[in-house]
């Protein structure tokens, strides 16, 4: 499956691993939130990087202790009319202050990828059938938004009325949002 982080196809160098899977003794991997809260410390002396996978049900804030040393977290969409997992990345985003990677797994339309940008998640593994192109076209459809969100796109209502200058034009508002989306 492609990996598609930060606007560039990736290779995933992360591999998930099962509840009842024995863990490889090399690698990056993922392992789900009741594994790594019950093996947490045996976990953290891996040489390599671990990552938990968060199910839609479950609640950002049993990981609130360890998001300092999570370098990884998976939301996962397990079909699309399910949007918890929006809500769980805005939560680790903007009430949990949490800066490491977050990648949404699972069902993930293209439709919905600029909304996943948004709320936080940096990065999305591609389904199998689908081709890279359509979900960095959707990045690219809205160059101005009305609410603010986890990304640091500045809000229109913000932008009119930023400074002494009120001429602010369209070009100056999408020239904002273009370089706050590149940082």
């Amino acid at each position: 499956m492609a990996l598609l982080k930060h606007g560039y196809l990736q290779q995933n160098d992360w591999t998930f691993v099962g509840d009842e899977e024995v863990l490889p003794d090399r690698g990056k991997i993922v392992v789900s939130v009741p594994r790594w809260l019950k093996e947490r410390d045996t976990l953290a002396l891996r040489i390599d990087e671990v990552g938990v996978r968060l199910k839609n049900d479950a609640s950002p804030l049993s990981l609130a202790q360890d998001l300092s040393s999570l370098k990884l977290i998976e939301v996962e969409f397990p079909k699309f009319t399910d949007g918890r997992a929006y809500s769980q990345a805005r939560q680790l985003r903007d009430q949990l202050g949490y800066r490491g990677e977050l990648r949404a797994v699972g069902a993930v339309l293209r439709d919905q990828f600029m909304f996943m940008n948004r709320c936080g998640i940096d990065s999305v593994v591609l389904p199998d059938d689908k081709s890279a192109d359509g979900y960095l076209a959707a990045l690219r459809e809205f160059s101005v938004w009305y609410q603010p969100a986890s990304d640091k796109r500045v809000p229109i209502f913000r932008l009119r009325h930023q400074g002494s200058d009120r001429r602010l034009g369209g070009a100056a508002i999408v020239a904002a949002n273009v370089a706050a989306q590149a940082v």
